[in-house]
């Protein structure tokens, strides 16, 4: 085998699993975050299974807006053929309930726990003394106490600030050069690599939703059009 053939990785694809949702190409920019071993670059912000089943991010931030529960997340676990992140509250849920929801997420396997920004510093403390995965933090504005985050333990950082995402990125590295950060990377490649060229070692990536893959596909299927096994390559 020649050089190239060497550098050359071997695929193979299904003939029905060929058909899933694949991260933009651009993420792989990124440095990543190595975490058990393993370099995480790319996670998908869903608990849709079907998404999760038919994606492929290295890995799932698995947040929602509802009191976390332990049998959604072990749903989400046995879906996954990735780590998963797995949200524990610290927003409406407070307290030693995200201690043991961050418990019960170690247990079932889940790579790392995520906690929602108004977490208090007090209940971090207790998180690293209590699980062994890391505790990724929310931020969502420059007024967050990062400094004071640090030292209560927060491992890794997921920026979320809407359009000011790139901005706080940016802060962050600058204030705190050899923190790990993931972060929102927005709707376009452009904006994914302006989040990245900030400094983010990490994106996470919202896919579109089933509902809507599922449209694209009926509009087909109504114009008498077979599957399209590019159906789902809009970001």
């Amino acid at each position: 085998m020649n050089e190239a053939g060497h550098r050359e990785i071997p695929e193979f694809q299904g003939h029905l699993r060929k058909v899933m949702l694949n991260v933009p190409g651009c993420i792989r920019e990124c440095s990543g975050i190595r975490i058990f071993g393993k370099r995480i670059k790319s996670l998908v912000f869903t608990t849709d299974v079907a998404i999760i089943r038919n994606c492929n991010a290295d890995a799932v931030i698995a947040v929602y807006p509802f009191t976390p529960q332990p049998m959604i997340t072990q749903a989400i676990m046995q879906a996954a053929e990735c780590p998963v992140f797995a949200g524990v509250g610290g927003g409406l849920t407070q307290g030693m309930r995200v201690v043991d929801l961050a418990l019960h997420a170690e247990f079932q396997g889940a790579m790392g726990v995520v906690v929602n920004a108004p977490t208090s510093n007090e209940t971090l403390r207790e998180l690293n003394r209590r699980i062994d995965i890391p505790v990724v933090v929310t931020v969502v504005s420059e007024d967050d106490d990062i400094e004071a985050r640090i030292e209560s333990g927060a491992k890794i950082f997921n920026v979320s600030a809407a359009a000011k995402t790139p901005e706080l990125v940016a802060f962050i590295r600058r204030r705190f050069p050899h923190t790990a950060i993931i972060a929102t990377g927005g709707p376009s490649e452009q904006t994914i690599r302006a989040t990245i060229e900030a400094g983010a070692n990490a994106i996470t990536w919202t896919p579109p939703t089933t509902a809507e893959i599922l449209s694209r596909i009926m509009d087909d299927y109504r114009n008498g059009e077979p599957y399209k096994s590019n159906v789902e390559q809009q970001p």
